[in-house]
């Protein structure tokens, strides 16, 4: 059998091996992320965790790399012997080389590079080291040696993160995509809404990844730098409405709301109440922010707690809520 690896798009493989990296101090919001994306639970201690959901590696801010696995054995001479079997032929206007994956089992740079050259050697195409149009990765699990074509991840997100106006305690662009991802892991199959939108952060990253979505906030000088955010990343600026959250109508199938909060004022319950009433009324399932804990508010609301996790930045800490309504 013969196989000539292309780059077509519509290739849909189902056995899949995603790399993950993340700070501790977001490892619960990176955990619930990759299980809402996945659909599978994470193994504490693990750096790669195998699924046959096929997503993009560039959705989550802590997603390396997806491998799609094309061979597989419990013995590296066994997993060669298949890669014979492939036959593997990289078309001739393109280039390849082989990687080992180091989130595998750990080998020495030399010991890697001996076996990058053996699986190579099987393969058939021009190999080039520094930018080739194909990669393989290779790599050694607990019981078993793959083999398969990487897709790395491309930090979308860190073009977000120089925006013309920011709150400088507002969510980065690598949590509010996180935060996108566990809100609406099916992608653009869903729409959200966010009532208290600051200078957009949520919305940006939504629309990066083509999530319909809208935004709203009380405050003027918010909607004002959440319009010239939304231009300056070429979106429409008309997602954003001023007004108060207990005034919207419509609905959406999903809900972020990051509770206003700031040194000189604070939410009285009744308004925390309000705005948690009202958020039922837009959406039926929600991720909601907090810097104080929330949990009665939310069951006397009408919202069901899914997950609770918090997320830590030197001494400032976010409660995150995943709640049905």
């Amino acid at each position: 059998m013969l196989m000539t690896h292309t780059l077509n798009k519509e290739h849909h493989p189902t056995d899949l091996l995603y790399t993950y990296a993340c700070h501790e101090s977001e490892q619960a919001l990176c955990h619930l992320e990759l299980q809402r994306l996945l659909g599978i639970s994470i193994p504490p201690e693990q750096a790669y965790l195998r699924s046959s959901r096929l997503i993009d590696p560039s959705r989550s801010p802590f997603i390396k790399l997806r491998l799609e696995v094309l061979a597989e054995n419990k013995e590296f001479l066994g997993l060669l012997a298949d890669i014979d079997s492939l036959a593997l032929q990289v078309p001739q206007d393109c280039t390849f080389k082989v990687v080992y994956i180091k989130e595998g089992v750990p080998y020495s740079y030399d010991e890697q590079r001996k076996l990058e050259r053996r699986a190579g050697e099987r393969i058939t195409g021009t190999a080039k080291m520094k930018d080739p149009d194909i990669t393989y990765g290779l790599m050694q699990l607990e019981n078993t040696w793959v083999l398969g074509v990487v897709r790395y991840a491309e930090p979308i997100w860190l073009q977000h993160k120089n925006k013309p106006y920011n709150y400088s305690t507002g969510l980065s662009s690598r949590m509010a995509r996180a935060i996108v991802n566990v809100a609406a892991p099916e992608g653009d199959a869903v729409s959200i809404i966010d009532p208290c939108c600051g200078m957009g952060n949520v919305l940006i990253e939504a629309l990066s990844m083509g999530i319909a979505i809208r935004g709203n906030d009380l405050n003027p000088l918010a909607i004002r730098g959440a319009r010239v955010n939304l231009q300056y990343y070429g979106y429409d600026s008309r997602l954003v409405t001023l007004g108060d959250m207990n005034d919207l109508t419509g609905h959406a199938d999903r809900a972020v709301l990051d509770l206003p909060y700031n040194l000189c004022s604070v939410l009285s319950m009744e308004e925390q109440l309000g705005m948690l009433r009202s958020l039922g009324r837009l959406a039926d399932e929600a991720v909601i922010i907090s810097t104080e804990p929330l949990e009665e508010q939310l069951n006397m609301s009408g919202w069901k707690i899914q997950h609770h996790l918090q997320v830590t930045k030197g001494t400032f800490i976010r409660d995150i809520w995943l709640c049905e309504h």
